[in-house]
């Protein structure tokens, strides 16, 4: 294309004016020839961005390095051997710094050299600068940035590079990349620290922080420590202490006790309409449900869950202090967004222009007054997905295939209800499995609402992309954040509506017999004798542990499928990267270094690693009442993806651009909103879900020893209700009327709701003021630096005074 080869030979053309050093490769092959444009910058060019950029330059190394490694401490005070501590080369050397100016070049470390003073992450940042804002139209209305050549194929890929294996190299002769190899993405390193400071030092701040907050139960020198697992192991423990106990205390449950040992004493109203063939039942039927349902319903999990409670609330108080010294540690507390420029896709659908009143540039502009009603539609959408409401306006705008797929997915979501009620009528009316018809109704449910789950996943994100497109949001930054909301309210209601279902809606809206609520014409789903609890657990075992062994699968293939199919697209020779020669040579089958990065495929970002991340954090505690074992789960999966995104990092993708970021951004607010959830949700789950309170008020009432408890529970049907005399699970009198039992039972409940919430949000608050989200010896550390920084500008302008 004439244009785009005009563009392309404008915007070199520029970088050498800028002072930039470009130089060309060919390579060809049968298939096609690629030409590789090799991009330097010297250092006068280095300098000037540096200083606009305020990247930060070294002063001094610090003489006390902050060392809190409490692992460590303890195994030493225990006198244990640390296997999990490893020495990494080239560790990074802990540094005071203020931002970089050229007057005062000789006040920093390492001015003598200019090629290694700065590092090779501020080299790419520089350089993503530059690239970003060169200009290549002309006119009024200049075309402007990389990223929009990037989207026209103008250019494809970045300026990366790949060392070959660090297999038989000495520890001196190993770059960046090949250090992460060998102490980081290797499986046979996966009890070992992360070397962050590396990985912050090859890949930059932004994928830093997400592995300082995913990473092990761990903590590396100058306070970066992988915070999210290593609170999981706590929780993991604690939890598994209480499985432990409902396990050791199995034999005491004397309701389950007095279900196994009735024989024929209770006769239950069948489970469906006598009139499609259902049968009466007995309550002794179910003795091994009952006692296993004890195991997720005993007085250990309602502490657990206040435990959880206020470990999420701690939990988020710990990484606010650890990214305070994480950003501090790593240069970026006082880093501010620069000017964001357009984004690439918002540029080529603009048609009108304006001078940004910052930077004085012309730049494409949307108006305001046709942005916000595509802002309001997109709230509307989201509106949609939860509340099933569509408005025809909506529909007009994002076109009737987006309409019929959102009916689709809410077909789907009732589909998986409907399918409990119909597979359970057969089972219902075979005599050998009545008493497990619930129990393998709900199984086979849930395998299939996990199924649909995973499939209405991918629907969620690319409708959520394409509104979160069609609202016209100026940067990057505005897109990925909306992007984030609406993709975890359409995954939050996804994954947890079937969850939040069985939790506070089964079994609570069934009527009594003779007066039973329809659905479909069906009787509505009533709990099993071992309460709604037990089912609940299964249902989150199934969606959480299933996830994640499929997500761990996908995270393992698709990017060696994907590198695959773009390594035989690219038409480069067949020799792997391994083959790859030192020299920019290319000889017989070997690959150039150009060539070998070529071949690998871009990375893709965090969005979906942040996003598995919340959605698990949302399993582990909103609904952890019910399944004590979910940190366990989590924990170990935590393990398995440090190793596996490490890999992919690694190994299977190009470079990132090195990008700053002084936390994990929206997601911290998400998680905030999963701890408040987490509070409401357990306080109803153990009122009006778990047994705990009804057992409670029984022993304070009636029996201590919870005697006659399984009979107390159940009710008789009203008379001439049923064709034979039997009974159902309720609080209620002879005529269907509810007891002064229930009533107080529920005066009970919501006193407890109240109490729960106000207990562990009094003590987040309290916690919230009382700990100060910068440390004391990181606060110290940066007014020295201040100190140190004004004390060099000084020491500056007094040589130049004194030389005039």
């Amino acid at each position: 294309d004439p244009l785009l080869l005009s563009y392309r030979q404008r915007f070199e053309a520029n970088l050498r004016k800028a002072g930039l050093q470009l130089e060309e490769e060919v390579s060809s092959s049968d298939k096609k020839k690629i030409h590789f444009v090799k991009l330097f910058i010297p250092w006068d060019a280095m300098c000037y961005h540096a200083e606009l950029m305020s990247l930060r330059a070294p002063l001094l190394v610090h003489p006390n390095p902050t060392a809190s490694n409490w692992s460590a401490q303890v195994l030493s005070s225990l006198r244990l051997p640390n296997p999990m501590d490893q020495e990494v080369p080239k560790k990074p050397a802990d540094l005071y710094t203020c931002p970089f100016r050229k007057s005062k070049l000789n006040r920093f470390l390492g001015n003598e050299n200019p090629t290694t003073f700065f590092t090779t992450t501020q080299r790419h940042q520089v350089a993503r600068e530059i690239l970003g804002t060169m200009a290549y139209g002309q006119g009024k209305q200049p075309e402007i940035g990389i990223d929009r050549l990037l989207e026209e194929g103008v250019y494809s890929g970045g300026p990366y590079e790949l060392p070959k294996s660090a297999d038989g190299l000495a520890t001196e002769d190993l770059n960046s990349r090949q250090i992460l190899q060998a102490y980081w993405a290797r499986w046979s390193q996966w009890y070992k620290y992360q070397p962050l400071d590396h990985i912050r030092e090859y890949f930059g701040e932004k994928i830093g922080i997400y592995f300082a907050w995913l990473g092990e139960c761990l903590e590396v020198k100058y306070g970066s420590r992988g915070l999210y697992t290593c609170w999981l192991l706590p929780a993991s423990l604690v939890g598994l202490a209480v499985f432990a106990y409902g396990c050791f205390t199995f034999h005491s449950n004397v309701p389950a006790e007095e279900i196994c040992n009735s024989s024929q004493e209770f006769k239950m109203c069948p489970l469906c309409d006598e009139a499609i063939g259902c049968q009466y039942w007995y309550l002794s039927d179910t003795c091994v449900y009952a006692k296993i349902a004890y195991l997720f319903d005993h007085p250990g999990t309602v502490l657990y869950a206040v435990f959880v409670s206020l470990w999420a609330v701690a939990f988020l108080e710990a990484w606010k202090r650890k990214s305070a010294s994480l950003a501090h540690h790593w240069d970026v507390a006082d880093f501010e967004e620069q000017q964001e420029r357009p984004r690439p896709e918002f540029a080529a659908q603009c048609t009108a222009y304006k001078t940004n009143p910052v930077t004085g540039q012309v730049e494409p502009h949307f108006p305001d007054k046709q942005r916000i009603p595509r802002l309001i539609t997109g709230i509307a959408s989201i509106a949609v997905m939860v509340t099933d409401y569509i408005e025809v306006r909506f529909s007009t705008e994002l076109g009737r295939g987006q309409l019929y797929r959102l009916v689709v997915v809410f077909i789907f979501l009732a589909a998986v209800v409907a399918y409990r009620l119909l597979v359970s009528v057969p089972l219902f009316r075979n005599p050998l499995f009545h008493a497990r018809a619930n129990l393998l109704a709900n199984a086979s449910a849930a395998v299939l609402n996990l199924i649909i789950i995973m499939c209405l996943g991918q629907v969620y994100e690319k409708l959520a992309y394409r509104i979160t497109q069609w609202e016209m949001h100026r940067t990057q930054t505005e897109f990925e954040d909306q992007l984030a909301l609406k993709v975890s309210i359409f995954q939050i209601v996804n994954y947890y509506s079937s969850i939040v279902y069985i939790a506070f809606f089964k079994g609570k809206f069934m009527g009594l017999p003779g007066r039973y609520l329809t659905f479909l014409g069906l009787r509505n789903e009533e709990c099993d004798s071992g309460g709604c609890l037990i089912e609940l657990a299964q249902q989150l075992g199934v969606i959480m542990i299933g996830k994640q062994i499929i997500n761990n699968c996908q995270e393992f293939v698709l990017p060696k499928l994907a590198s695959w199919i773009h390594r035989f697209r690219s038409g480069l020779k067949s020799s792997t990267a391994a083959e790859m020669d030192d020299s920019n040579e290319s000889s017989g089958q070997r690959l150039t270094r150009c060539e070998a990065d070529y071949r690998l495929v871009p990375y893709e970002g965090l969005f979906d690693e942040y996003l598995e991340m919340v959605l698990q954090f949302g399993f582990i505690t909103i609904f952890v009442a019910a399944f004590p074992l979910a940190p366990l789960f989590a924990l170990l999966n935590n393990w398995l993806e440090i190793r596996l995104d490490a890999g992919k990092l690694v190994r299977d993708t190009r470079r990132p651009v090195s990008e700053r970021a002084q936390g994990i951004g929206i997601w911290f607010s998400l998680l905030e909103v999963m701890v408040k959830l987490s509070v409401i949700s357990n306080a109803f789950l153990i009122a009006f879900t778990s047994e705990f309170l009804p057992r409670q008020l029984y022993r304070h009432v009636v029996d201590s020893e919870l005697r006659g408890y399984a009979n107390f529970s159940l009710a008789w049907a009203p008379p001439n209700a049923t064709s034979q005399p039997c009974r159902y699970r309720a609080f209620r009198d002879a005529d269907g009327n509810y007891s002064m039992f229930h009533w107080r039972l529920l005066a009970v409940r919501l006193g407890f709701v109240i109490l729960f919430e106000h207990v562990v949000f009094f003590t987040s608050r309290l916690l919230d003021l009382l700990i100060p989200d910068v440390p004391e010896t990181v606060r110290i550390k940066m007014r020295r630096e201040q100190y140190l920084g004004r004390q060099a500008l000084m020491d500056a302008e007094i040589k130049t005074k004194s030389a005039n």
